[in-house]
């Protein structure tokens, strides 16, 4: 049984693989827009922030939920 707790804990914390490539993509894209548009940083800095916040939010649930399956069902 504490194999598939293990496990389980192992997949729910792979969510931040997925928040560390959407970070790194919408930053790459940002960066592009401001190069390409420099007036528009401030509103482009808006958005990549709120974007970023709400996918590091998705790796943190994912880490909640690993931490509460080791410490419930472990």
């Amino acid at each position: 049984m504490s194999t598939l707790i293990a496990f389980g804990a192992g997949i729910a914390v792979l969510t931040g693989i997925g928040a560390g490539i959407g970070i790194g993509i919408a930053t790459a894209k940002a960066v592009d827009a401001i190069a390409r548009q420099p007036e528009a940083e401030s509103k482009i800095s808006k958005s990549l922030l709120l974007g970023c916040a709400l996918a590091e939010a998705t790796a943190i649930y994912g880490f909640v939920i690993a931490l509460l399956i080791i410490l419930f069902l472990g």
